[in-house]
């Protein structure tokens, strides 16, 4: 049956799923499209399926077939996918040993970005603040790719967590555009904390002061600094 309906009761169910409010309160978020359906599929976080009557690629999971003004309704898009999926909020875990620190960022985008060079160079943690963006925006699940499934990221509040942290001896790194140690300086270690801070104002005082070293990219004189999730890749990369 092809659900044509606006009114439908789990059609309104899912289109509350655009606002961080019920996200948050039905733990569950929507994804678009079909890569981003393959990759929660793999990782066995899919709940159900939504597609378009003409959708023919089949997943062994609950599927819900509508027509395009509802699949227009429940996309973010401005053309709307032949497939969203629905999956519930993701899992925390234990925190491991190579953790980025996300002090307030605010750009959906460069969250998306930062989770995929996290993945890349084998952060295995990512503690958000809790005045940084929603991680289930919509702009920041279709920048991650689909690599959001393949990390743990938690929220919390980061000055007792960073607290915590020291007690176990990791380096804690904090960036500092002007006055940091060049980061091709800094000894690889196989545990490490890295905070970087907020597109416009760097790392907060009181969180930057918990970290042991500050560092920084050295770059010419042109370029005050770069984009934080440029800035974050590049220094992943160096940091191994």
């Amino acid at each position: 049956m092809v659900i044509t309906s606006l009114d439908n009761k789990e059609i309104k169910r899912i289109y509350k799923l655009k606002q961080k409010k019920y996200r948050d309160t039905l733990k569950e978020f929507i994804i678009e499209g079909e890569h981003l359906v393959e990759e929660a599929y793999k990782n066995k976080l899919l709940k159900k399926i939504i597609v378009m009557d003409d959708y023919n690629k089949d997943f062994d999971i609950e599927k819900i077939i509508v027509s395009y003004d509802v699949m227009k309704k429940l996309s973010n898009l401005d053309t709307p996918p032949k497939i969203i999926g629905i999956c519930n909020l993701l899992e925390e875990k234990e925190i491991g040993n190579k953790v980025l620190v996300l002090d307030n960022i605010q750009d959906p985008g460069n969250l998306g970005t930062i989770i995929r060079s996290c993945v890349a160079f084998n952060i295995d943690t990512i503690i958000m603040s809790n005045d940084t963006v929603d991680l289930y925006n919509p702009k920041v699940i279709r920048s991650t790719q689909g690599m959001i499934f393949y990390i743990n990221i938690i929220r919390r509040d980061l000055k007792e967590e960073l607290i915590k942290l020291k007690a176990k001896n990791i380096p804690i790194y904090t960036t500092n555009v002007s006055n940091g140690i060049d980061v091709k300086n800094i000894e690889k270690n196989d545990s490490y904390i890295l905070i970087v801070g907020n597109e416009g104002n760097g790392v907060k005082n009181e969180i930057a002061d918990l970290a042991d070293k500050s560092i920084t990219i050295k770059t010419n004189k042109n370029v005050e600094s770069l984009n934080v999730g440029v800035a974050t890749s590049i220094l992943l990369y160096e940091l191994g």
